[in-house]
């Protein structure tokens, strides 16, 4: 069974797999994004990249660790993106943005091709919306050295295969640790929260194209 980019891009089309695909890698007692938003005020907006780009025979795309800083999300695995600027008409502006400066891909071959459901965090009261990218030449990574410790390109079959989902307790501060929290294992990293949950959305998306072959 194979998969490209173009039935990607047709799937994208389709009416997407949304919340209750989140919840399946949401930590436990996470509520639906639709109803956390609810409840939040002065809602921060950004936007990540789900890019991709054909190697060889498989599709493949690229994951970035965080440097260390003081904040929620130091030193995590996560999709390139960040917070919306005043200057910028949307948030797929953003996303693009964001990728070009903490990958070093060049934003003149990021063709969008579709978004998928975003995401609320309410530990810093941002709302993630995902856009998809094809990247149309072979990549050359630059990693922004202040925000990125290490780019981490990866097979699109890695997010696809059962047993690279697992779990594990996570500490998230000196005086809290979430229990039995599910992740994607991509290169023997931890990759959770909203980034799998985005993957996951991906994920089951492209397991229906299987399921009507």
């Amino acid at each position: 069974m194979s998969l490209s980019i173009d039935i990607i891009r047709e799937l994208l089309r389709n009416e997407l797999p949304g919340e209750n695909a989140h919840l399946q890698m949401s930590p436990l007692g996470r509520e639906r994004s639709s109803d956390a938003i609810r409840k939040a005020t002065n809602i921060k907006e950004s936007a990540v990249a789900l890019v991709l780009y054909r190697s060889e025979s498989t599709i493949k795309s690229v994951l970035i660790q965080r440097t260390l800083y003081e904040g929620s999300h130091s030193g995590q695995v996560c999709l390139p993106g960040g917070k919306k600027e005043p200057f910028e008409k949307n948030l797929t502006e953003t996303a693009q943005r964001e990728c070009v400066e903490e990958t070093g891909l060049s934003e003149r071959h990021l063709s969008l091709i579709g978004e998928l459901t975003p995401v609320y965090i309410p530990v810093s009261n941002y709302r993630v919306s995902p856009y998809v990218f094809e990247y149309q030449s072979t990549p050359e990574f630059s990693p922004d050295p202040r925000e990125v410790a290490e780019i981490l390109p990866f097979n699109i079959q890695d997010i696809l295969q059962r047993e690279n989902i697992k779990k594990t307790d996570i500490r998230v501060s000196r005086d809290q640790v979430l229990r039995d929290v599910p992740y994607f294992d991509i290169q023997k990293r931890v990759v959770w929260g909203a980034t799998a949950v985005i993957l996951n959305e991906f994920k089951t998306l492209c397991e229906s194209h299987f399921k009507t072959l």
